[in-house]
């Protein structure tokens, strides 16, 4: 506490600095400092406050006998009574200064005093003497006329700035880059006034012909900061063009998604989905060029994560609500899927866009053996393949990667020999980075597996060894390595199906579950299972049941 009340005396005196020079000069130089500052000096107000209400008037005159030039300089300046909370928290600071029974005529004085203030802060604006005799003479009282003037002077501004969008390379009728860079200047502490909406809109909107973004920095990242923290609530085209002409503001968006994501409750798809849908981000994703820059974040963390299973999952539940959003702006694309998928086949990207929902469930597996070639053709045949390698391959895939969960429900559902081109779309999902020779001993021992699974779904007695033997089968002592991944996915699955597998899901699970880490796993892959089949409308009563009871238990466990 006593470091606190340091810090408080410190800022006070630096403060009361700032707001001197303030106050004697009215420079374009003080005004810019003036709004960088403003988002600083809104939190030492605060603290103030918080300081303030715990004392009685006089030891607040006592501690800071200053505290009334202060919070008059403070007052008085138009740029702070305009930005975002400050005159609300001036006027709480002023109520601390109130003195409820005044026992002179000095604390007299002084509530008068802070009256007048708390007056001339509600009037909001001040205009001249003869400005203010007219309109009464027309019957407007200021607290009418003040917010219809500014109403007006930013529809007139915001009208003349969408002119000057139309007008092009018509000097004559354009408004002067100087002047509309003025403006966005302006606009830096008026950003959450619901009044200045259409201009700060107009002023995202208006290209202009110079070789340099004439927008100040400042006015981009208020702007932004006001939409991440739903202050404001700007158009979908505004917020695009905001993106597009500002990158840092479109990497603070995607770092503030990441914040909310990481605080969020881990392996909750529908959270992320929600989480998601509100950043906007899927439907300015549209636009290419914000995709490529979303998408660039999205590779580096996975590759900074070795490819985690919740950064997978978050990838595949965006790329659902841009495929969404894609679908309701348009029903045919505006720009070539090479322009968001550079780096692999636009065939390949176009069978996997196309909505499972949307293919008979009967060609489903014509359709991933499809898949299977296209991605087998760029992988393993490089006179063909895309030029980014197999990564990018990968990277495509699991942007779609409902189609692999799908593969093992194929696979398990029918008594049919494997088909290799599934066996071979499992292995590479799983296991990216595996070499040829290595990708086809998981095949081999996946199909192994499916055998036995196969046979003792026939079986009359099944119990939870004979699984625990089945997922041994594996040759890999590494219980993280991509075919134990593998086949522990293709036993959960089959617990899921097999009527059979109902009455020993919990034991196999247990046995299952030696790490945190696999615990984890196992959750995230119910989790994922269940937001599928609710997306996808497949019903199956007992087994979801299975499945909400699972991940329910596993949940109260970690």
């Amino acid at each position: 506490m006593a470091q606190d009340s340091v810090d408080l005396s410190c800022d006070y005196q630096f403060w009361m600095q700032k707001l001197s020079i303030w106050d004697q000069a009215s420079t374009l130089e003080t005004q810019q400092d003036t709004c960088l500052h403003l988002a600083q000096f809104q939190e030492f107000l605060r603290k103030m406050y918080e300081a303030l209400k715990e004392m009685d008037s006089n030891t607040v005159l006592e501690r800071f006998p200053t505290i009334g030039q202060l919070l008059a300089k403070a007052c008085w300046n138009p740029f702070i009574l305009a930005y975002d909370e400050s005159q609300k928290i001036l006027i709480w600071c002023l109520c601390c200064l109130i003195n409820k029974e005044p026992q002179n005529s000095g604390q007299s004085k002084l509530n008068s005093w802070i009256q007048g203030v708390l007056s001339h802060i509600l009037s909001a604006l001040r205009f001249d003497k003869e400005v203010a005799l007219f309109t009464q003479g027309l019957g407007y009282a200021p607290i009418d006329y003040y917010p219809g003037l500014l109403k007006n002077m930013v529809l007139s501004l915001a009208s003349e700035l969408r002119e000057n969008h139309l007008n092009g390379f018509n000097t004559q009728r354009r408004m002067a880059p100087e002047r509309v860079a003025s403006l966005s200047r302006v606009c830096v502490p008026l950003i959450t006034l619901p009044d200045i909406d259409p201009l700060v809109e107009a002023l995202l909107i208006c290209h202009g012909r110079e070789p340099q973004e004439i927008l100040q920095p400042e006015f981009f990242e208020a702007v932004n900061e006001a939409i991440l923290l739903k202050k404001i609530s700007l158009p979908m085209s505004a917020v695009v063009c905001l993106w597009l002409r500002h990158l840092p503001s479109l990497e603070k968006a995607m770092l503030h998604l990441f914040e909310k994501l990481i605080s969020s409750e881990r392996n909750c798809l529908r959270r992320i989905e929600c989480f998601i849908k509100d950043s906007s981000l899927p439907q300015a994703a549209c636009h290419p060029a914000i995709f490529r820059v979303v998408d660039e974040m999205f590779r580096c963390a996975l590759l900074e994560t070795d490819g985690a299973p919740e950064i997978i999952a978050t990838i595949q539940v965006f790329t659902q609500c841009f495929v969404e959003a894609l679908e309701k702006e348009s029903k045919q694309l505006r720009f070539a899927l090479k322009t968001y998928f550079p780096y692999t086949s636009p065939s390949l990207a176009m069978v996997l866009l196309r909505d499972p929902q949307d293919i008979p469930r009967g060609h489903w597996l014509q359709t991933l053996k499809h898949i299977s070639e296209l991605l087998r053709e760029a992988v393993e045949d490089q006179t063909h393949g895309s030029r980014g390698g197999p990564f990018e391959s990968w990277f495509l895939f699991i942007h779609f990667g409902g189609w692999a969960e799908m593969v093992a429900e194929q696979l398990l559902m029918s008594a049919a020999e494997p088909p290799t081109a599934l066996l071979w779309l499992l292995a590479f999902y799983y296991g990216p980075r595996d070499e040829r020779q290595q990708r086809a001993q998981t095949m081999v021992q996946v199909k192994a597996v499916l055998g036995h699974l196969l046979a003792m779904s026939r079986s009359s007695s099944l119990s939870a060894q004979d699984l625990q033997t089945v997922a041994g089968q594996g040759t890999d002592t590494d219980l993280r390595a991509p075919a134990q991944q593998l086949i522990r996915h293709l036993l959960l699955n089959f617990l899921l199906w097999a009527p059979e597998g109902h009455t020993i899901a919990w034991d196999v699970i247990t046995l299952m579950a030696h790490t945190a880490e696999i615990t984890h796993e196992i959750i995230g892959f119910l989790d994922q299972t269940l937001y599928r089949w609710n997306r996808l409308g497949i019903e199956s009563p007992r087994s979801e049941k299975l499945a909400r009871e699972l991940l329910k238990e596993l949940r109260t466990q970690v």
